[in-house]
């Protein structure tokens, strides 16, 4: 006879608990893998901020990305919309990653040595 929870495998909705989550089998509400997750990330990071250019399948447009930033989500995206003001530009946040639209290295290093921040410059 199979546990229980081989039966739930499968299972991503029940009448008792509601919607369930694929990863953990809790019910939505209740589910901590996204916590967890940022927790993963943050844990990760040395303290140094990354600025970097790319260009890389932009179609030759030149984008600066901040990486490294030991933020929670919420608080990056609230940090990357302050440095786009900055920057007087149109940016996002990506998987952790702030971009910045051109290159503004010099100007975002200021900014973030200004906020406390260890910043280096990294590739071309």
């Amino acid at each position: 006879m199979p546990s229980l929870q081989d039966q739930l495998r499968g299972l991503v909705y029940s009448t008792d608990q509601g919607e369930l989550c694929p990863e953990c089998r809790e019910p939505v509400a209740e589910c901590r893998c996204a916590e967890l997750a940022e927790q993963a990330r943050l844990a990760e990071l040395d303290g140094i901020v990354r600025l970097r250019r790319e260009t890389s399948g932009r179609k030759g447009k030149g984008v600066t990305t901040v990486s490294g930033v030991p933020l929670p989500e919420a608080e990056l995206k609230a940090l990357a919309k302050r440095l786009k003001k900055v920057c007087g530009t149109g940016g996002a946040v990506k998987e952790g990653v702030i971009e910045i639209q051109g290159d503004h290295r010099e100007r975002l290093r200021a900014e973030l040595e200004s906020l406390g921040y260890t910043v280096k410059l990294a590739g071309g």
